[in-house]
């Protein structure tokens, strides 16, 4: 093998490394420009966290990073979720997926009754649904929206860590970055080595 080649092959797993960290973080959450986007089923809503007791007007997107009294706010981008009603349920994450538990995980909970920490039923808010949940624990939750029109139910799903270092996985990337480079450097002293012993 080339060290083109090796080079590109090792570039490709950093970057899908890279891709899929960004892209499976926040479940139904998006950021968006800067813009926390919770996408319910193809409705949007622009969505944000605040910890008025411990982080004044900071705004967040997803993971928090004191168990405390905190405020979910959904600003709506389809007027369509206005007419809608919708529930919002935060549960605790009881598959041990972390950020990885989407809405299939969530429908093989048996009893979801047991793990619910927080249920707001399903009401007609205009323009904006808030709420207010006091976390006592630093852990893995789940939050729920689910908004509801005839027949159809719109789910979003998403994973968030309390208590949340901001740490997070890049670590882990920047150890798997050095051991490839050094892959790389190994490859080309070893070919190098060769290519000089072989003249």
């Amino acid at each position: 093998m080339g060290n083109s080649t090796l080079l590109e092959r090792y570039y490709l797993i950093i970057w899908l490394s890279v891709f899929a960290q960004g892209s499976v973080a926040h479940g139904n959450v998006v950021d968006d420009n800067d813009i926390c986007q919770l996408e319910v089923g193809f409705l949007k809503a622009h969505f944000k966290i605040y910890l008025p007791r411990t982080h004044k007007r900071q705004e967040f997107c997803e993971d928090l990073p004191a168990a405390a009294e905190s405020l979910f706010v959904m600003e709506y981008e389809h007027e369509l979720l206005s007419t809608m009603l919708i529930d919002f349920r935060i549960i605790r994450d009881v598959t041990g997926l972390k950020s990885f538990v989407r809405e299939e995980h969530i429908l093989a909970i048996e009893d979801i009754e047991a793990a619910t920490v927080f249920y707001k039923s399903a009401v007609v808010e205009r323009d904006v649904l808030s709420i207010v949940h006091q976390f006592d624990e630093a852990n893995w939750y789940v939050g729920i929206v689910k908004a509801y029109r005839g027949d159809d139910t719109y789910t979003a799903v998403f994973p968030f860590e309390v208590g949340f270092t901001g740490i997070g996985y890049w670590p882990f990337f920047a150890i798997a970055i050095i051991f490839l480079l050094s892959l790389v450097w190994y490859e080309k002293r070893y070919r190098h080595r060769r290519l000089y012993l072989d003249a």
